[in-house]
């Protein structure tokens, strides 16, 4: 109950707010509906509200050790383009090159750049000091625009090698890219951080964080350093499958192809039948998690693949049966199954079906790919068929399976040897029927890749 003072008090207070209410209802009824069209404006504007005041920012976590020179190429071609690009068809199209000459049986490439462009920092730019350094080649300025490129073989498919991207001489200074370096950070001699600002409108500022294994990069999504990664293991992908705010993209990294090289001078492995036995041993069911099936060492995506050539076939008997009719033949040792540690998660999928059909099977984790009888590893294909520096018997850095066929040496030779689209497509299809019948490596798969991305 109150008492009489405080009923005083309230009715006090009552009339007051009455009387105050009488005199400025209009205001009172203006100011509540004014509130509502404020409220109903900002929830329509808020996203370009949003865009206004704050940072467009991707932030992206990546694993590996890299410096100025060995950026990897995603990031490169943001920076900067080539002379000239090679659209999906193998056409080559002007980047910033306005045009070029062929000359002297293709030992001659005469190059002339646009006019009118400027390096990333503002300078105009020249031909004088990019960073291009051909073994081989002589380069020939003669002038700020004109550039030639003189070389001591024919090689029409030199035009390929003009497509990377260009930098002024020791720098990460582009031309006509999308993006600039705008800071850099290291650890040691490595960058640990790069970050580029976008030179067109609408594009947002790229941060590129480098780990160097994949705990501390999940670690540093989880604790919210980066807004995204990419991630090869579908175990740790599925983890951010239940987080409400990130989305997991699943694709096909057709750039890197994961090969079982094989020592073409080992004993037993130098006979064809017993590579194609090999070949017989994998149930390719096996890799369906795991990447997209290969039968070519060129990707499905390249206007070169062979879509013809035979599927693979599954038979552990018949493989047994072969293994048994050479062992005999040749009392094989135990053979050494290479591999690297980060990818030592693959290895029984490998050395089971090798043991299975009675080979002796040593694995390794190894830091180098020296001497080995079977090497499992990734290997980093590219688009364009010219796979000259992998196959070709004198190629000593490049052929590390100590492969040797004359006819395959013939393709390789041809295919680099013409410039004829046309004529290149069916030199590199005979080249990869020749290839994948003889077996010096089994192309296994291109793997899946997952896209962590906050919403």
């Amino acid at each position: 109950m109150l008492s009489n003072y405080g009923k005083k008090n309230f009715r006090y207070f009552y009339w007051l707010v009455q009387e105050f209410i009488k005199k400025n209802a209009r205001l009172i009824i203006i100011s509540f509906l004014a509130t509502i069209v404020l409220l109903i404006s900002f929830l329509s504007l808020a996203p370009y509200i949003k865009n206004f005041f704050l940072i467009n920012r991707q932030i992206i976590g990546s694993i590996g050790s890299y410096n100025e020179e060995n950026l990897p190429e995603d990031i490169m071609r943001k920076i900067s383009n080539g002379f000239l690009y090679i659209n999906e068809k193998g056409e080559y199209r002007p980047a910033i090159a306005s045009s070029w000459e062929i000359k002297e049986n293709s030992s001659r490439f005469k190059v002339i750049a646009k006019n009118g462009l400027f390096w990333n920092d503002g300078r105009p730019f020249t031909v004088k000091n990019i960073n291009f350094i051909f073994k081989d080649v002589d380069m020939l300025v003669l002038d700020d625009h004109i550039i030639e490129f003189k070389l001591k073989k024919p090689l029409p498919i030199f035009l390929n090698y003009l497509s990377k991207p260009i930098f002024r001489s020791g720098t990460l200074v582009g031309v006509s890219g999308l993006y600039k370096v705008d800071k850099i950070k290291k650890k040691s001699d490595y960058i640990s951080e790069i970050y580029l600002s976008p030179n067109k409108k609408n594009l947002p500022i790229i941060v590129y964080k480098f780990f160097q294994n994949e705990k501390d990069l999940i670690n540093a999504y989880k604790l919210g350093e980066i807004n995204q990664m990419t991630l090869y293991k579908k175990n740790l992908a599925d983890i951010f499958l239940s987080w409400k705010n990130t989305a997991v993209e699943k694709t096909i990294d057709y750039s890197r192809l994961l090969t079982l090289f094989i020592n073409n001078n080992s004993p037993l492995l130098k006979e064809k039948e017993v590579r194609q036995a090999i070949a017989l041993a994998f149930d390719r069911s096996k890799f369906k998690q795991l990447g997209q099936e290969a039968n070519s060492p060129v990707p499905p995506i390249s206007w070169a693949y062979n879509a013809n050539l035979k599927k693979n076939t599954y038979d552990e008997e018949l493989a047994k049966e072969i293994i048994k009719k050479y062992k005999n033949a040749s009392d094989s040792p135990k053979l050494n199954l290479n591999t690297f540690y980060d990818y030592m998660d693959n290895l029984d999928l490998i050395s089971e079906p090798l043991q299975r059909i009675d080979l002796s099977i040593s694995t390794n984790i190894v830091s180098d790919n020296r001497s080995f009888d079977f090497l499992l590893a990734y290997w980093n294909v590219s688009i364009d068929p010219d796979q000259y520096f992998f196959w070709h018997s004198t190629q000593k850095e490049g052929n590390i399976t100590n492969y040797k066929n004359l006819k395959v040496d013939k393709l390789l030779e041809d295919g680099r040897s013409t410039s004829s689209l046309e004529e290149r497509k069916r030199i590199y299809n005979d080249f990869q029927k020749v290839i994948v019948d003889d077996n010096p490596a089994i192309f296994l798969y291109y793997p899946y890749i997952y896209t962590i991305k906050r919403k």
